[in-house]
């Protein structure tokens, strides 16, 4: 009976450590996550304060006296920030409004604005009517917002809790603001002082991600020798390439430092080379974002099927699962395929 008994055992405890690890996981990422728009936003103090998570990210078009303009969201598990228009000198973002989840209510308006992908946001401060770029990314907010907004509600109940993030744990030592360890920002490439970070990519390219999009990001990583063509050039150059960020990162060797050039993914399309692209080598796949074509030659098969696998998983919709992990669970999936 014991023999018959232990391998059962094992799993449950090789599953329990998992499912731990998963949830540090997710702390980490939404610490990271925090501090980084700690850097990228004015406006806003604190916030990674703890037990606040962040849910989702991205441009809407809010209604002024002026017609649609785009702004950067920001929704987190106790309000919804939003930006004025444009960047700052510094390369930030200023905060233009900050509305608590606490009685909010969400509404299509598409017939009553005649505005395609509307809704509005009816909060105790104001009011605002925004649009999505499209119906899907209008799903993607209107069920992040409802479902933030429900469990903001049972937060006040002793029996559900917002993450404490294991960083911010009161027993922790650096629990402090004073002496919390920073964690290395995310940078992309750029010039200036202050670097574009995924966010500047999100304004850029009216692009919108979630902490599940983030999560699923750090499964898909991937780096080795790519041969690199741009659209109306003829010769093929030889590059160490690194996925990671959402971005492909260019190097000369992979024995270099630093990379010669990097390229944000998000808003790309991948896919194979058609007769008009006048393409005729093997293991060749094509990134497109509007104008913008670039073509890389694999080294074989194996690896041309392992950089169309890991870039299409980063560009492909996220699952669902809750933001809100009870003390001492693991997180509940809901609608998705998990991590």
């Amino acid at each position: 009976m014991y023999l018959i008994s232990l391998p059962t055992e094992a799993l449950k405890e090789v599953a329990d450590i998992a499912a731990q690890l998963q949830s540090s996981l997710i702390r980490l990422e939404n610490f990271q996550k925090l501090t980084e728009l700690q850097r990228d936003l004015i406006g806003i103090e604190n916030l990674t304060a703890p037990g606040r998570e962040f849910i989702r990210e991205g441009c809407l078009y809010k209604l002024t006296k002026k017609g649609l303009q785009q702004r950067m969201f920001f929704l987190f598990s106790d309000m919804l920030l939003y930006t004025s228009k444009g960047v700052t000198a510094t390369n930030q973002f200023k905060v233009h409004g900050q509305l608590p989840l606490h009685g909010m209510i969400i509404e299509e308006s598409e017939n009553e604005w005649s505005v395609p992908h509307c809704f509005t946001i009816y909060s105790a401060q104001r009011t605002i009517v925004v649009a999505a770029s499209s119906k899907v990314e209008m799903g993607k907010w209107i069920e992040d917002l409802n479902l933030a907004i429900e469990m903001a509600k049972k937060s006040q109940d002793k029996s559900s809790v917002f993450i404490d993030p294991v960083i911010c744990d009161r027993s922790n030592p650096f629990s402090s603001p004073a002496v919390s360890p920073e964690l290395p920002p995310r940078y992309l490439l750029g010039q200036g002082q202050r670097p574009n970070t995924i966010t500047h990519v999100c304004w850029y390219r009216n692009q919108n991600l979630s902490l599940s999009d983030y999560l699923r990001m750090n499964q898909n990583q991937l780096s080795g020798y790519l041969l690199r063509k741009f659209k109306n050039s003829n010769g093929w150059q030889k590059l160490w390439v690194v996925f990671t960020n959402f971005c492909l990162f260019f190097y000369k060797t992979h024995q270099d430092d630093f990379p010669l050039a990097s390229l944000p993914l998000l808003g790309y399309t991948v896919s194979t080379p058609d007769e008009s692209d006048s393409i005729h080598k093997e293991y060749v796949f094509k990134l497109q974002f509007k104008s913008h074509v670039y073509f890389f030659r694999a080294e074989s098969e194996y690896t041309f099927e392992r950089w169309m696998e890991v870039i299409k998983s980063a560009a492909s919709t996220a699952g669902r699962i809750t933001l809100f992990i009870p003390k001492g669970g693991a997180p509940v999936e809901i609608n998705g395929n998990g991590f």
